[in-house]
């Protein structure tokens, strides 16, 4: 997963210079877009919605709502200059709902403290939220790629 970092780089790069953007400018944006997709991710599993039958959606939808926080996480641990990968752990016993509070939680710590103890805090629970859906590490880094090359054709289309 450490390839990524790489990747979303060039991502990153390739917005900021077609916006006329430097990365400090922009935190406060990226720290909300992230906490948005972890919303639409949540609102995709359905894990909270105990008044509804409705089933969760598609494999395939979750993993591309998956995807979208993580092009963000990757792109917070550039902003801090941090390219490691946790490895996943956290409370095992725990459902899914309590994961999207512990993604939610760690998230807002690092909003109010940039830092890489709480990046690394984030990126755990991102990845053991990841898990806990039912991907594997793999099936992470192939919905990141092929959402990644969906990401590039959107700038050429001026998304």
């Amino acid at each position: 997963m450490n390839q990524l970092f790489a990747i979303q780089r060039e991502l990153d790069e390739r917005i900021l210079k077609e916006h006329n953007l430097n990365r400090g400018e922009i935190h406060a944006e990226k720290m909300l877009a992230l906490l948005v997709e972890i919303g639409e991710l949540a609102n995709e599993t359905r894990c909270f919605k105990y008044w509804s039958k409705k089933p969760a959606s598609d494999r395939d939808v979750i993993a591309e709502e998956y995807v979208d926080g993580l092009h963000f996480i990757l792109s917070l641990g550039l902003d801090g200059g941090w390219e490691e990968v946790p490895e996943a752990g956290g409370n095992p016993g725990a459902g899914v709902t309590e994961q999207f509070h512990r993604v939610y939680e760690t998230a807002l710590s690092l909003k109010e403290t940039f830092s890489k103890e709480y990046f690394l805090d984030l990126f755990e629970a991102y990845i053991t939220l990841g898990y806990k859906l039912g991907f594997s590490k793999e099936d992470m880094e192939a919905a990141y790629l092929q959402k990644n090359e969906a990401n590039h054709q959107r700038q050429e289309e001026g998304y």
